[in-house]
């Protein structure tokens, strides 16, 4: 029988939140262990790694902030970065901080139980025998669970058949091959664009379409990372308070109130920058008012038809039934051009839905599409997939049991009736949208000034009271109510997973109010928790 291993705190994953939990809190002293299902670091830029894949949010800032020395060190090659230099990134943390000792890797959760006795937890691996940890910080990503392929037959199609989410690691070949890429999201715009320049024949199976904004990427110049690093206190500290996690341009005006002249300007150099994030906040009414946020949509709309050739694929291509801003805005490296190659068609399966996948291909309403190779770029089922996955069972019941009405979490980070049990970036945080970084940071080191502050204190138990929590949702909720969020249906309120309850999973308040909230909460000795303390508990580890 294999000894229970007994620590302060398990983590488990091991991507850009797991590595600085078990970094910080291993520099505070407590005992950790990391628990890793994959075989790398990395999380979501370990499991994806489709061809196009980048990120969204500029390498320079898509960075840690907490370690000056690797803010010095590491010279990022490309404005966006690519994920095999993102992956290469996490790695050289990894190896930096030394942190893989730390982890177990290959290594799944697969039950966590509350011992209200011990206030503690007590877990179940896969590789390892049982972990007795007083603390838990599930660092699992708010989008690292893919959504399952819910279209009937898929398991029959003879060709080949891919997932954007899980994609092999040897290069996969489309040359000449008759393709069809179903999704139209970020994962599906960026492999899109990449399978255009190979396949014999893609189409583009698109039911909601997204918007998107040219990247203009290139290679970063030396003067550049120079001048980043020179800046890089101010530009960190102003990105820790702004409302995006960037701290991009505002004007502070509404787009209701200024010129059209004035606006269009504003908007053409905007999409020339090629950040996606800088027409949410450019005026201050955008999303807000339904009339500002037309003003965008409609310029967007502009865009699209000036890169796409034909009229009738172009007015496909521009969103409808939502407001700009409520479902994820992408960024593209020529993805509205592909639909002018004479080997790219595009497939409004709203006009005409799939209705089944054969062992031919793809059948719509309209009639048999003859595959090769079909790649799902179908969308995770966000912040509530991997947490509900694990057999997480508090005082009350399970976790999956507690969010069937909703996911909830008080500052996203407990949820009531899990105690000792911190999420990252949990529903209800700005997490996705934001820099994921910057969210990521700012919640890993709360936690780890939390269990600073529990363990100086005594304190054996930490748990969000159920009247704080419904207070944080209520607030939440009345944000998503005065914003153009309340038209919204995307995997921002869950609508992507067939069954899953609606709820506005971001919080929509903006980072710099949240982390001014959080603070306020530890100054005030943990405001909403409820702390105990048992002076006769032994410890841990």
């Amino acid at each position: 029988m294999t000894d229970e291993r007994r620590v302060d705190v398990l983590v488990v994953g091991a991507g850009f939140a797991g590595m600085a939990a078990l970094a910080q809190l291993r520099e505070r002293g407590f005992s950790v262990l990391g628990v890793e299902r994959g075989e790398e670091v990395g999380g979501t830029w370990y499991w994806n790694r489709y061809p196009g894949l980048r990120c969204d949010v500029e390498s320079l800032h898509y960075s840690y902030s907490w370690d000056e020395q690797l803010e010095q060190e590491w010279d990022w090659a490309e404005r966006y970065a690519s994920q095999p230099e993102i992956l290469s990134y996490a790695k050289h943390v990894a190896d930096r901080l030394e942190l893989r000792p730390l982890i177990s890797f290959g290594t799944e959760v697969r039950s966590m139980r509350f011992d209200e006795a011990g206030n503690l937890w007590r877990v179940e691996l896969s590789e390892g025998g049982p972990v007795t940890a007083r603390w838990v910080v599930l660092a699992t990503g708010a989008i690292s669970t893919p959504k399952p392929i819910d279209i009937p037959g898929a398991d029959s199609f003879a060709g080949e058949s891919y997932e954007t989410t899980r994609w092999p690691e040897t290069p996969v070949d489309f040359t000449g091959k008759r393709v069809a890429v179903i999704g139209t999201g970020s994962s599906g715009i960026q492999v899109a664009t990449e399978i255009a320049k190979q396949a014999g024949h893609l189409s583009v199976l698109q039911r909601t379409a997204s918007y998107s904004l040219p990247a203009g990427n290139r290679p970063l110049t030396p003067e550049e990372i120079a001048e980043w690093r020179a800046n890089a206190p101010a530009i960190r500290e102003a990105a820790r308070r702004s409302l995006d996690g960037l701290a991009l341009p505002m004007t502070g005006l509404n787009a209701t109130e200024v010129s059209d002249e004035e606006r269009r300007a504003k908007f053409e150099e905007l999409y020339a920058q090629g950040v996606p994030f800088s027409f949410f906040g450019i005026y201050n009414d955008i999303l807000f008012d339904d009339e500002a946020n037309r003003t965008v949509h409609e310029f967007l709309a502009e865009k699209i038809r000036e890169r796409v050739e034909d009229p009738a694929t172009a007015e496909k291509l521009i969103p409808t039934g939502y407001p700009f801003g409520t479902r994820r805005c992408c960024i593209d490296s020529g993805y509205y051009e592909i639909f002018n190659q004479p080997n790219v068609e595009l497939v409004d399966v709203k006009e005409h839905p799939i209705v089944r996948i054969t062992e031919r291909g793809v059948e719509t309403t309209e009639g048999l599409i003859e595959l090769d190779v079909i790649v799902y770029a179908t969308g995770y089922d966000a912040f509530t997939g991997t947490p509900t996955r694990i057999d997480i069972r508090g005082t009350r019941g399970t976790l999956a049991e507690a969010w069937a009405a909703g996911a909830h979490a008080y500052l996203g980070l407990q949820v009531p009736g899990f105690p000792n049990l911190f999420l990252v970036t949990g529903p209800q945080s700005p997490a996705v949208l934001s820099n994921m970084v910057v969210s990521i940071e700012q919640h890993v080191e709360w936690i780890v000034d939390a269990l600073t502050a529990a363990r100086e204190e005594g304190t054996v138990r930490f748990e969000a009271s159920e009247e704080a929590e419904r207070e944080w949702l209520d607030h939440a909720a009345e944000l998503g109510e005065l914003m153009v969020y309340r038209s919204a249906s995307s995997w921002y309120v869950g609508a992507n997973v067939e069954g899953k309850a609606r709820v506005v999973l971001p919080y929509l308040g903006g980072v710099g109010p949240f982390r001014a909230k959080c603070e306020q909460v530890a100054q005030d000795g943990y405001t909403g928790f409820v702390l105990t303390a048992d002076t006769a508990a032994s410890p841990v580890g």
